[in-house]
């Protein structure tokens, strides 16, 4: 094959040759890692990123040094003159010379290209990178990771994890998302990107996983009351995450859900998976098949069959894990039972929720409300209170803002019920968008929302009053509030999703 006589000159020849290496190289190394596992995860930066980068440089190289030389070429013309292939003499000492800075020069410049690039690989996999670079928008993120029990695990491990092929789509993804930060075209608030996750499989389960024993877990929840005293009200839970034999049967737990012996499949009519109309329950043992469709939220066969089918897993509860952004009744709760406020402000409770449930521009305006409402109160309400107590009630504000600020966001328009959590069943359905009495099937079998399925109730009331439990029978739950029976026949989040 006959080439160009432009391309017979010093530049298209390295160009060449530097596209050629870097190709071979490219080559190689994923016949390695496909088929040997050589380089582990990180050898995805050097097939993706570092290689084809020198050898586009290469490439570049050919035309400029063929453009170059064209128009030497012309000049030589001109004089009577015929460019000729370059002589590689190595008997002359210059060109000896030159041949060896030349390719000392090659690799120093590769391998110090290839640590630069792997540093900056390494800070855009970094927390800081992914939290602060833009600092506004992605505020709610990293303050509330920063309130995780993930809090040391970095943030690419569950967002892309292990492989070359992840971290490639991240970074192409991530591309766009410096240019909606760029052009003001983020939305507000960034919507959870669900159906981009990678699998739980791929991620959540690198550490936690199906067959591990899971002990059932005692939780003291702490609640007060917004009344003068802040009545406080104790419940005692042994949550039943795993299954446990009682009396010779087996009592199923929580994480009976994701058993290698069971698949709960499931299918959502909304984008943030909070309205399920259609599950299907497999024992894999057995072959048996139960569907159960919600008898509020009914869909026609061309409907279901337009939605995607999808087997549950972690994240279908663990929904929050590393982002969880508390509604106000529960952050105040835990600063009140923590001592961080005084339990005996009269009527702190309904003062911080009066401050709470409002919407402010901006995080400033929210600081400078929420001091002079609690202020005011105490002056207007309790003058006593506030002459002798001042510090108090300072540290009150302080806590109250500081709640404030790790959990509501005015700029990015993000609080707790935009981002609802799928663990328990308060102030948004999670566990009750199935187990809600209304998913039955054609026997009229229903997915149960008794209490007790997930949880027993072992102690609750308040400090001077508890009720206990005996050894083989849950407390019956009591409502703090008289409602009659309404706590049993409809959902909580009926109320508690705007009240305290």
């Amino acid at each position: 094959m006959k080439l160009p006589s432009s391309v017979k000159n010093w530049l298209s020849i390295t160009g060449a040759l530097l596209a050629l290496f870097n190709l071979a190289s490219i080559l190689s190394l994923t016949i390695l890692n496909y088929f040997f596992g050589f380089g582990g995860s990180y050898i995805g930066l050097f097939i993706f990123i570092v290689l084809p980068g020198f050898m586009v440089i290469g490439l570049i190289l050919i035309p400029v040094g063929m453009r170059i030389n064209r128009n030497k070429a012309k000049r030589a013309k001109r004089q009577g003159k015929v460019l000729s292939w370059p002589i590689i003499d190595f008997n002359n000492t210059a060109t000896r010379n030159a041949s060896i800075i030349f390719v000392i020069g090659s690799v120093f410049l590769l391998i110090i290209s290839s640590i630069g690039s792997y540093e900056a690989f390494h800070y855009t996999e970094s927390v800081e990178f992914c939290g602060k670079l833009c600092h506004q928008v992605m505020e709610p993120e990293y303050t509330t990771y920063h309130g995780s029990s993930h809090e040391r695990v970095a943030c690419v491990e569950c967002h892309v994890g292990s492989g070359a092929s992840w971290y490639v789509k991240s970074k192409l993804s991530g591309l766009y998302q410096v240019y909606s930060v760029l052009a003001k075209k983020y939305p507000q608030p960034i919507p959870t990107p669900i159906a981009n996750l990678r699998p739980a499989q791929e991620t959540c389960e690198q550490c936690h996983w199906p067959d591990k024993f899971y002990d059932r877990k005692l939780r003291i929840k702490h609640s007060f009351l917004s009344d003068e005293e802040n009545t406080e009200r104790i419940i005692k839970l042994q949550i039943k995450t795993s299954n446990k034999i009682v009396g010779g049967i087996i009592e199923k737990g929580i994480h009976q859900h994701i058993s290698p012996d069971v698949k709960i499949e499931y299918k959502t009519s909304t984008d943030n998976r909070q309205i399920i109309p259609w599950v299907r329950y497999t024992n894999l043992k057995t072959g048996e098949t139960e569907i159960y469709t919600d008898a509020e939220n009914m869909l026609s066969k061309a409907q279901l069959d337009s939605l995607e089918t999808r087997s549950m897993d972690c994240l279908d509860c663990h929904n929050r894990p590393s982002h969880n952004y508390n509604a106000p009744q529960n952050f105040i709760d835990e600063s009140l039972a923590e001592g961080k406020i005084s339990k005996t402000l009269p009527s702190i409770k309904l003062v911080a929720m009066l401050a709470l449930n409002q919407e402010y521009p901006d995080k400033d305006s929210a600081f400078e409300a929420i001091e002079a409402q609690v202020t005011e109160w105490y002056e207007s309400s309790y003058p006593e209170v506030f002459e002798n107590r001042k510090a108090d009630i300072n540290n009150a504000v302080a806590e109250i803002q500081n709640g404030y600020a790790n959990n509501i966001f005015p700029f990015m328009k993000v609080n707790w019920k935009e981002y609802p959590n799928n663990i328990g069943h308060m102030e948004s359905d999670g566990c009750y968008r199935c187990h809600n009495d209304r998913h039955a099937n054609e026997s009229g079998k229903v997915i149960s929302k008794d209490c007790n399925l997930c949880h027993n109730i072992l102690a609750q009331g308040t400090k001077d009053s508890m009720q206990y439990a005996n050894s083989f029978t849950p407390l019956v739950f009591e409502h703090p509030a008289d409602i009659g029976d309404a706590w049993e026949t409809e959902l909580c989040t009926m109320c508690h999703t705007a009240l305290y």
